[in-house]
């Protein structure tokens, strides 16, 4: 799967630095996405529904800590307005 999901702890969102990471924030929206970089995200706020373009389906909210694969092409489905850390590698 080229999308990974956990629910980090306090202690691993301090370890990673990831309160000091970028925020990035979409309103309720759809549209392509293709990472030619591997993301790292922590969701603050909301709700969106990545589609891959082999037809997985992937649930991501408020308190996952998701990585996006390089050279994932999807497409998010925003249902509630994200707000969220990220980091590429």
């Amino acid at each position: 799967m080229k999308i990974k999901i956990i629910k980090p702890s306090e202690e691993y969102l301090k370890e990673r630095g990831i309160r000091n990471w970028p925020i990035w924030t979409k309103e309720v929206s759809e549209f392509d996405w293709y990472y030619d970089e591997t993301e790292e995200c922590y969701i603050l706020e909301g709700k969106v529904i990545v589609e891959t373009k082999e037809g997985d389906k992937v649930e991501i909210k408020s308190g996952d800590f998701v990585t996006f694969e390089k050279g994932l092409a999807c497409r998010w489905k925003v249902l509630e307005p994200i707000r969220k850390h990220y980091n590429f590698r």
